[in-house]
């Protein structure tokens, strides 16, 4: 899937500080033709691309060509994580000389996945500085982190205090984090997915499953148990817990449409099957009962 980042012209990217506490779960396999960044700052994140998953833990920079499909599918709950996207114009106007080229590949060569490293204490200071100080004059990170920095299913679009110094300090952090990438060297700690999980991942992801988890095993041409299992072991997050973190994003993208549905209604069009069981994932989840957690989210 496409992916439309809403971008104005007059921003050649954007950064946001994304909370696993207080940023929706937004699961779909896509892509986008800007260029991403993410660097972990706290907790740890999981993506699958091409078929496997990848874990990154705290210190570690990665990379999202604009070809490369790739689909969020866990996060621990203490995760933050900066995300930092590049127009292709920027990286064409930034990159000039030779060991700035490969930025301009619309996929990285020779690495099956995704291209990332880890970066030493003192790199990862300055450049989580240098991101601390990009965020001065950033829109209110609630507002930033309930719209994943783009905007989920409504009209909101990225917007900054001072959009010619954001623009500068994008061209600056995105040829600083790619001299630490070629320094440090790129590693593939990647697991194979069976077809079963992958196929799993896409249903449920495309928000298209509304059956039980011994449909989605026949659908997926294995038996519950081992689909359970298989799932468990291969994505580090029981399939159950995964199936609630996506209810979890559309009860919220529901919220934010227009006719402002009642969270009883939202809840259940999400796919919960009681107003309890909503209840309890969402707490687990944000650490407080929705009410308040929407009043806050405003």
């Amino acid at each position: 899937m496409l992916e439309n980042l809403k971008l104005s012209d007059s921003y050649d990217g954007f950064l946001f500080l994304a909370e696993a506490a207080r940023n929706p779960p937004v699961l779909r396999s896509h892509r986008h033709v800007e260029l991403e960044l993410n660097l972990v700052v706290q907790g740890t994140i999981t993506y699958v691309v091409r078929g496997k998953r990848f874990t990154f833990g705290k210190r570690t920079l990665l990379w999202m060509f604009p070809a490369q499909e790739h689909q969020l599918v866990d996060r621990s709950s203490d995760a933050q994580y900066y995300v930092a996207v590049f127009k292709p114009d920027l990286i064409q106007a930034a990159c000039r000389s030779n060991q700035y080229e490969d930025l301009k590949r619309s996929n990285w060569k020779g690495v099956d996945g995704v291209l990332n490293t880890m970066l030493g204490p003192a790199a990862f200071d300055l450049v989580t500085r240098t991101m601390d100080t990009m965020m001065v004059g950033a829109l209110d990170s609630d507002l930033l982190n309930r719209e994943a920095g783009f905007g989920v299913a409504s009209a909101f679009s990225f917007e900054h205090g001072d959009p010619d110094a954001l623009n500068a300090g994008l061209r600056h952090l995105l040829l600083l984090c790619w001299r630490y990438q070629l320094a440090g060297g790129a590693s593939d700690a990647a697991v194979a997915l069976h077809p079963a999980v992958l196929k799993a991942l896409r249903v449920l992801g495309e928000g298209d499953w509304d059956g039980g988890l011994a449909g989605l095993a026949r659908h997926c041409g294995v038996s519950e148990d081992y689909l359970s299992r298989v799932f468990a072991r291969q994505m580090g997050v029981s399939l159950g817990r995964y199936r609630n973190s996506v209810r979890l994003g559309r009860f919220l993208e529901l919220c934010r449409q227009p006719g402002h549905k009642t969270m009883l209604e939202a809840a259940y069009g999400a796919g919960f099957g009681s107003y309890a069981q909503f209840y309890k994932v969402f707490v687990q989840a944000y650490g407080t009962g929705p009410g308040a957690t929407m009043k806050r989210r405003g």
